[in-house]
């Protein structure tokens, strides 16, 4: 009788008053705080119509700024994923002098202001900073130009992917990697083949991240790029203007287009660290 009792299944366990009381608040929480601003940018987005959306989308300026947000992505998102994987791989397979310093500094960005990042940017390239008059006698301009918004969001954005990596590359051990030297593969061979298949969901990790905090930047690039209408204005920026226009449509229309990213964002997300923790099960 005690045997076919063992056998049985265990009772379904039931949630405590406690569990419910705290799983109803942190879905009432989310509903307030994410849902309820997520619903009001479409709804005022939305409130003249489809028509007056999609008007306001299309109008020059913002799909200028659409294009610049995009242009910025598509220049910084890359250049972090090589730098990315330079320094995990330096930090995680190499003992040398600084070792330390270089992990602080590559954290840096997390703990200075984007505005003080951009004015650190303008006293350094601006006409009366640092490089500035031999920039200008070579008429090189960088400030209140694209070349400022991207060299600020390479900036704020450095870390992103270098710190997923870091934090899983510390974890493995690199036999796999010795194994395939020992075997006669080169260095180019044995990264293809061996440390990249085994980081390629951190990397993509970091790079979905860093692509949502280039897309939403703002402080930084408010202070190097001038805000110039239908030349240096970024999606936020251009964002920020039209409710200062009093064009709530407008302003709202151009958040939909932020959302979006948003809401895709956290979707790669969520399908990354379902896909990496399943690998991660995989090689155990």
């Amino acid at each position: 009788m005690s045997a076919h009792a063992e056998a049985l299944p265990s009772p379904r366990h039931r949630r405590s008053t406690s569990e419910i009381v705290m799983i109803a608040l942190a879905i009432l929480g989310s509903a307030l705080f994410l849902g309820l601003p997520l619903a009001i940018v479409f709804t005022e987005a939305l409130r003249t119509g489809v028509g007056a959306w999609a008007s306001s989308i299309i109008e020059p300026e913002t799909l200028h700024a659409v294009w610049l947000t995009v242009l910025t992505a598509l220049v910084c998102v890359p250049v972090n994923i090589v730098f990315g994987v330079a320094v995990a791989w330096l930090i995680s397979r190499f003992s040398f002098p600084g070792r330390k310093l270089l992990i602080t500094l590559v954290e840096v960005p997390f703990s200075v202001s984007p505005v003080v990042a951009g004015v650190s940017y303008l006293f350094l390239y601006g006409a009366q900073g640092l490089l500035g008059p031999w920039l200008s006698a070579h008429n090189i301009q960088i400030m209140f130009a694209p070349p400022a918004i991207f060299l600020v969001s390479l900036f704020v954005t450095a870390p992103f992917v270098a710190r997923e990596l870091l934090s899983l590359m510390q974890t493995q051990s690199g036999n796999e990697e010795e194994a395939a030297l020992s075997l006669g593969a080169s260095g180019w061979q044995m990264f293809f083949h061996v440390t990249l298949p085994n980081m390629r969901w951190a990397l993509f990790y970091g790079a979905v991240l860093c692509n949502a905090r280039v897309m939403g930047e703002f402080g930084s690039v408010s202070v190097v790029s001038g805000a110039i209408r239908g030349q240096t204005n970024t999606l936020p920026l251009q964002i920020e203007q039209l409710f200062n226009d009093y064009n709530v449509v407008g302003a709202f229309s151009a958040s939909t287009v932020l959302a979006l990213i948003a809401m895709v964002t956290l979707v790669l997300k969520y399908v990354l660290e379902i896909r990496g923790a399943g690998a991660s099960r995989g090689r155990h």
